[in-house]
């Protein structure tokens, strides 16, 4: 080859080549990080305010959840916690404020006896989106709430709300197949 035009030519289409690959490389692992987290992946880099850093973002929680050991409930543990769920629920009736607490409670309670650490709210919440990407803006609404009816400031119909949401993210914590049956009212 000592033609340099051919040389530049070659060079040039290599480069583009490379870079090609390495375009659709990075658009299938974007594809990928959005298939696994679903809306929280729209939120993250809403958060972030752009794809890459939120990217990165997401992947660091998912390197952070498996070092964790997050583990299923027994089938015997599930069943208890789905007892419990099932008082919660029924006490929103006569005291919707008290059931919402012992909701978070509870939720709270299922999420630590999975594995998941019990730091502040934002690490919970961004540790539970890798597993459950779904349900984890279920949970931000209803910890949202349950703070708001700490001060008071909660609405019957936001405390209905709370507990719908909660009850999203309990029936996938104890794997259960259905969430519960009743709705509160």
């Amino acid at each position: 080859m000592n033609n340099p035009v051919l040389l530049l030519l070659v060079v040039v289409v290599l480069v583009v080549v490379a870079g090609g690959l390495w375009f659709a490389s990075r658009r299938r692992k974007s594809a990928e990080i959005r298939e696994q987290f679903g809306p929280e992946y729209d939120r993250t880099v809403r958060e972030y305010g752009a794809t890459g850093p939120a990217e990165r973002a997401l992947i660091e929680r998912t390197e952070r959840v498996q070092q964790l050991h997050v583990r299923a409930l027994s089938e015997e543990r599930s069943s208890q916690y789905a007892a419990e769920w099932h008082t919660v629920q029924s006490r929103f009736v006569d005291d919707p404020q008290a059931a919402i607490g012992e909701a978070d409670h509870l939720v709270t309670e299922v999420m630590q006896a999975r594995g998941y650490p019990m730091g502040d709210f934002e690490q919970r919440a961004a540790d539970v989106s890798v597993d459950h990407p779904h349900v984890v803006e279920n949970y931000r609404a209803a910890h949202a709430i349950a703070n708001r009816t700490r001060t008071g400031e909660a609405a019957t119909e936001d405390l209905r709300q709370a507990m719908v949401h909660y009850r999203a993210l309990f029936a996938e914590l104890i794997d259960a197949r259905q969430p519960a049956t009743s709705e509160a009212r």
